[in-house]
């Protein structure tokens, strides 16, 4: 496994980290909490110490998961979770409505609020905490920006954590240039990026990125599973999965990245990995790109996303899984 940095903190942290929304239910139809909880701990076993989860990932249930599979293992684990949206509290500005029904037994229909303010995020830090069953938090992000509050506030609340000693190092997501001068120097940030979805290299955020030593983590890498080339065109969604509904789910757009992905197959094959593995190992040979996040249900997927941590390209094998994604890229949603 390849470890990288994150950002001046000084924490090393595995290039190919497990994502946690997945098993937290909500949006994705369900998780089985045995093989999620052996999931962890195989990933583990395999190298994979980074482990990202958030609140709002099943409305607490994700993180409980992550703090139970973890417990007598922390000291091996860079533990990342998040702040800013809020559920159980009045918040800055509305974010969306949930459907939690398929989650917990609590009322199905919620309002989730953004909100950054300093209150609110030693709160959602304290609740956190107890679910992970731990002190500290290696990587404390904001999960979405708040522009009702002011950033310099938000980041006082942040610093003034981690001169306590619960955070260890502090990271945004779903922000853009703007948001991250004002915030000054993070450690992290967490943006969507896969061979699909490249709007942070476009806009130059990913060269500020690595020019600022701030380390990026990739979600969706895979784009939901689109990229591993096991949805293939025949595939059927499970009621409250939401790529159901995704137009990027349709079935005219898978039949286009099947036919995409047939051509990285060889690739594939002369190294003896997966397609996913392939897509995560060029994800994270990307110039400024430092950590990929692969969403885990079962023990079985740790075990193949690890593995791609092993994995080295060639310059000349990215080039060439460069311009296989050129040739598609502009009929694919």
């Amino acid at each position: 496994m390849l470890y990288r940095q994150l950002g001046k903190s000084g924490i090393e942290a595995s290039v190919v980290a497990f994502g946690a929304w997945a098993i937290g239910g909500w949006m994705w139809g369900g998780a089985e909490e045995s093989q999620a909880l052996k999931a962890i701990n195989v990933g583990l076993d395999e190298g994979m110490n980074f482990i990202d989860t958030a609140p709002i990932y099943g409305f607490g249930s994700s993180e409980k998961l992550v703090g139970r599979a973890i417990k007598g293992r922390r000291d091996q684990v860079v533990l990342a979770t998040k702040c800013g949206l809020v559920w159980d509290r009045q918040g800055s500005s509305l974010h969306c409505y949930a459907d939690r029904n398929k989650v917990t037994n609590e009322p199905s229909e919620v309002t989730v609020y953004r909100s950054l303010r300093p209150q609110s995020i030693v709160q959602e830090l304290e609740q956190s905490l107890r679910r992970l069953q731990t002190d500290y938090v290696d990587l404390y992000q904001t999960h979405w920006q708040d522009d009702v509050v002011p950033i310099e506030e938000t980041m006082a609340a942040l610093m003034n954590l981690k001169q306590q000693g619960k955070i260890r190092a502090i990271g945004v997501s779903n922000a853009n240039v703007d948001h991250l001068q004002q915030y000054g120097q993070v450690d992290a940030d967490q943006e969507k990026f896969s061979m699909l979805d490249r709007q942070i290299e476009r806009n130059k955020q990913l060269a500020y990125c690595n020019k600022q030593d701030i380390a990026v983590l990739a979600y969706s890498p895979l784009a939901q599973g689109l990229l591993t080339g096991k949805v293939t065109p025949e595939r059927a969604f499970d009621q409250g999965d939401q790529r159901r509904t995704k137009p990027r789910f349709a079935l005219k757009n898978r039949q286009r990245v099947s036919q995409m992905l047939a051509q990285l197959q060889p690739l594939a094959h002369e190294h003896d990995v997966t397609l996913g593995q392939l897509v995560i190992a060029w994800t994270f040979s990307q110039p400024g790109l430092t950590h990929v996040l692969c969403g885990v249900r079962r023990p079985e997927q740790a075990r193949e996303n690890a593995a791609a941590g092993r994995l080295r390209l060639s310059d000349d094998e990215l080039s060439q899984i460069s311009d296989i994604i050129t040739t598609h890229e502009s009929e694919i949603v």
